[in-house]
């Protein structure tokens, strides 16, 4: 299962460089705040899996 997690931590890190980048060109805040909440999910999504509470 840590396969699994890896990579929706690599994808939640990748959407959180997204975050950031976007921020840096002064995007509109849709895709900003969409890209957050996409970052997030994928982070505490694999962080869970690591720790067994969500399978």
């Amino acid at each position: 299962m840590t396969g699994l997690s890896t990579i929706l931590i690599v994808v939640g890190l990748f959407l959180a460089g997204g975050v950031y980048s976007f921020s840096k060109q002064k995007l509109p805040k849709g895709p900003i705040v969409l890209l957050c909440i996409a970052s997030a999910m994928c982070l505490l999504a694999g962080v869970l899996r690591i720790q067994g509470i969500w399978q």
